[in-house]
């Protein structure tokens, strides 16, 4: 089956560095979590608030070794008063686990998001 799995981190601050590390733990996290492989990823969509401009997301998935993998960034809508420094994402994966036993993971600050699926 295919399933989508949400997640979101955020990150200490918009420099290459931070960025990196912060989706690293949050990609490391689902796929862990869900009991996954690279293999299992059929894509996966990153957005950033725009105050992250420092680097690409995509960029840790790669060195995890998403090589096969389609990624695609994208800036989120510039709300005011939003979170700041927030990396979100999208999986689509294809997994025998029933929708109800996928784990959406929100990390760090970003837990305040979605706190009904935060895991």
């Amino acid at each position: 089956m295919v399933r989508a799995i949400r997640g979101a981190i955020q990150v200490d601050a918009n420099d290459r560095d931070s960025i990196v590390a912060g989706t690293t733990e949050l990609v490391s996290a689902i796929m862990e979590r869900n009991q996954l492989t690279t293999d299992d990823v059929i894509s996966v969509l990153f957005t950033a608030t725009p105050d992250l401009t420092a680097e690409f997301p995509a960029l840790a998935a790669r060195k995890l070794g998403f090589h096969e993998v389609p990624l695609i960034c994208c800036t989120e809508i510039d709300v005011p008063d939003a979170l700041p420094r927030v990396v979100r994402l999208m999986a689509h994966v294809e997994t025998d686990r029933p929708r109800a036993e996928i784990q959406h993971v929100y990390l760090r600050g970003a837990v305040a998001l979605r706190q009904d699926i935060a895991q």
